[in-house]
Order: structure tokens, then C-alpha cells, then sequence
């Protein structure tokens, strides 16, 4: 006769007990690395837009408008934020299409400016655009810009087309509900802006273009000129830009004409007013505002070794003595300088920004190019976790 082993209801408990921590702590276990591609994400995290213009005759105004609003548009992006409290780095691309002055193999396109980080080379490419002819492409141009750029894969990526134009969406070889479409494959919002009334753009197919992405669509007044309101800040924040400037260091080949291009770009900035060179300086006291490439103190945040590596020949005269502790001094020095200048902006804009809410038309706000960009970026951008 076999025995029977009989187990206590106590130590059963015991082993239920166990078993239910060991399964508990695997799920948070796989819970936590599932969560940290997340996290990763967001810190590095993208906002990535191409700017598609129409350069023919007619789009004079619209140019214009570009211009000037510019620093505007981009202190918009500076101030979004990931989920976890970061910053998404920003990156612009510039085409023009439908100018008889570009090649018409290439469709009537130009690549202006890649995607890049560099906000005065963006600048200093808008002001060179000028209008000419007209055989306006959409779809061509839309294709061009997928298939140039380099795109990110990424899904927590912020990735939008604005094209801008006032003729028919379909005119040209390449379909745009076939360029559209592969937008939408490689998770890129392609936003319509047609410069005339609402329901001409609706009636030659701008608003499908749009809808095919899931992007907006709006139409502006080209010809509008931008309203800008004076502040009692606007001059102490020109004269914190003036202390800014005078913390870039610069270095490498191309290092002195970056520096010298950056006051140009100042320069450009305020032919449109006062209020705009400040939206500039307010651009450079934010992250977006970057150039590591030729200047000392921002390339010494991703790589120190940069200060005593650079040639002497290639830095400022008052460096060109220093020994390596005291460029690194020196650096420092400029750094905390622009930390307190930036700062100082910050908080004079946002008194700034507070006299302009009190102080502004509501009428007709989206009507403008910076306008209608503006309202698209935030309606989109709450679907990859960014907030303002």
C-alpha cells in the first residue's frame, strides 16, 4: 500500500505567497524595460519641418512674410516641451519650387537648405530668395523634399511638410495624392497653406492634399504684412543681444564669417522692424539657438577637448596667446556671461509677451504665414507627447 504524503495548508500558503512576489516583481521588471525606449525617446526627441515655397511672380508677398516671421515661428518650436520636462531638438529644411529661374528638369525645385540645426544659414537663405516665372509643382516638389531629407524613423519624432502656393495642387507629372501617400508611409504630415481665399484652395485640391496626411489645411492673405506691436521691453532686450553676441568665440576654418554671418543675420532681422530683430534675440537665448560648429562655448557642452584643440591661428586674436588653462578659463568665462544674458532675455520677454496680449487685434490672427504654422505644429504636436 503506497503512502500518502499529505502538505500543510500553512506551508501551501507559504508557496502561493512566493510565487505571487516572484510573478509581481517580473511584471514590473518587464514593465520597466518597456518603458525605458520611451524615455530614451523623448530625450531625444525631434521636431523636423520643411518649409516648400512657391517663388514664382506672384509670391512676393508671401516671401515676405517668410522672412519676417521666421524668429516668430521658431520661438514657438523653442518653447515645447517632451513629456519628461526636455527639449526636442529642432531641425528646418527650405525648398522653393515654380520659379522659371531653376532648372526645369529638376521640376522648377531647389533644396534651399537641408534639415539642419543652423537657424542663421536658414536665415541667410530665406533673404537670398527672390520670385520668377511660374510652373508650380506640388506634388513634384512634395516627392522631392521625402525623398532628400533625411528623415528620422522614429515614431516619437515630430516630422511636417508646410508647402505654400496659390495655383492648383494638381498641376505636374507626379501626382500629390501619390506624394502624399508615401508622406504618409514614412510618418511625415504634409500641411497645406494656400494664399487666397479658402474655398479656391478647397476647389483645386489643397485641402486633399492635407487630409491625405492627416494634416491641416489653411489659407492665408500673402500680401498681408506682418504686425508687429512695440514694447517697452523691445530695447532692453536689443541691448542684452549686443552682450550676447559678444560671448561667441569663434573657431575652425570657416569660424570668423560664421561669427561675421551671425550679425548679418541681426542686421536682416531688424530691415523688418525692431520687434523682429527682438524675436531674434529671443531665438538666441532659447536651445534651439546653437553653433557648436564655430563657436567655442557651445561646442565645449558636447566635447571639452574642442577648446585646447583648436588651432591657435584660428581663434580670436585676444586667444591666440592663451595657454590651454586659460582658453578653458576664458571659455568658461563666456559661458556663464551668456547663461546671465539669456536668462536676462527670458524674463524680459516674458513681460514682453504679457504687453502684447493686452495689446493685440484677435481679428484675422490666422491669416499669416507664422500664423497658420503656428496653430498646425500644436494641434499635431500633442500626438507625439509635446506640450507648451
Amino acid at each position: 500500500m503506497e503512502t500518502m504524503n499529505i502538505i500543510s495548508p500553512r506551508f501551501l500558503k507559504v508557496v502561493i505567497v512566493i510565487l505571487g512576489i516572484t510573478i509581481a516583481s517580473g511584471f514590473r521588471s518587464i514593465n520597466s524595460i518597456e518603458s525605458m525606449p520611451e524615455k530614451t525617446k523623448a530625450k531625444d526627441q525631434q521636431i523636423m519641418l520643411a518649409l516648400l515655397l512657391d517663388t514664382s511672380n506672384s509670391m512676393d508677398g508671401l516671401i515676405d512674410q517668410a522672412k519676417s516671421q521666421l524668429w516668430k515661428i521658431v520661438n514657438e518650436l523653442a518653447a515645447a516641451k517632451c513629456g519628461d520636462g526636455s527639449r526636442p531638438s529642432i531641425k528646418i529644411a527650405l525648398y522653393e519650387y515654380g520659379n522659371d529661374g531653376l532648372p526645369s528638369s529638376e521640376g522648377y525645385i531647389r533644396q534651399v537648405s537641408g534639415l539642419t540645426d543652423d537657424l542663421d544659414l536658414i536665415s541667410e537663405k530665406l533673404f537670398a530668395l527672390s520670385t520668377n516665372g511660374g510652373n508650380e509643382f506640388c506634388g513634384q516638389v512634395i516627392k522631392t523634399s521625402l525623398n532628400q531629407l533625411a528623415w528620422s524613423t522614429s515614431n516619437a519624432d515630430l516630422k511636417m511638410i508646410f508647402i505654400a502656393g496659390n495655383e492648383p495642387f494638381t498641376q505636374g507629372a507626379v501626382s500629390y495624392r501619390i506624394a502624399c501617400s508615401v508622406a504618409k508611409e514614412k510618418g511625415v504630415i504634409v500641411n497645406t497653406i494656400f494664399c487666397g481665399h479658402f474655398e479656391e484652395g478647397m476647389h483645386t485640391n489643397w485641402k486633399d492634399g492635407a487630409d491625405i496626411t492627416g494634416g491641416s489645411y489653411m489659407s492665408i492673405e500673402q500680401n498681408r504684412k506682418t504686425v508687429y506691436i512695440s514694447t517697452p521691453y523691445d530695447s532692453k532686450i536689443a541691448a542684452c543681444n549686443e552682450r550676447l553676441n559678444k560671448t561667441y568665440i569663434y573657431y575652425g576654418i570657416s569660424g570668423e564669417q560664421k561669427k561675421a554671418a551671425q550679425a548679418t543675420q541681426d542686421i536682416n532681422a531688424e530691415s523688418y522692424g525692431m520687434a523682429n530683430k527682438v524675436e531674434r534675440a529671443v531665438s538666441k537665448s532659447t536651445h534651439a539657438y546653437k553653433n557648436s560648429s564655430w563657436d567655442l562655448v557651445d561646442a565645449a557642452k558636447e566635447d571639452e577637448s574642442v577648446i585646447s584643440a583648436a588651432p591657435s591661428e584660428q581663434l580670436p586674436e585676444e586667444m591666440q596667446g592663451m595657454s590651454a588653462e586659460q582658453r578653458k578659463g576664458y571659455v568658461t568665462q563666456k559661458t556663464n556671461e551668456r547663461k546671465t544674458i539669456q536668462n536676462e532675455i527670458q524674463e524680459l520677454n516674458k513681460k514682453r509677451q504679457e504687453y502684447i496680449a493686452t495689446h493685440s487685434q484677435k481679428e484675422n490672427e490666422e491669416t499669416t504665414l507664422d500664423a497658420a504654422m503656428i496653430k498646425a505644429i500644436r494641434e499635431k504636436a500633442r500626438s507625439k507627447n509635446l506640450v507648451w
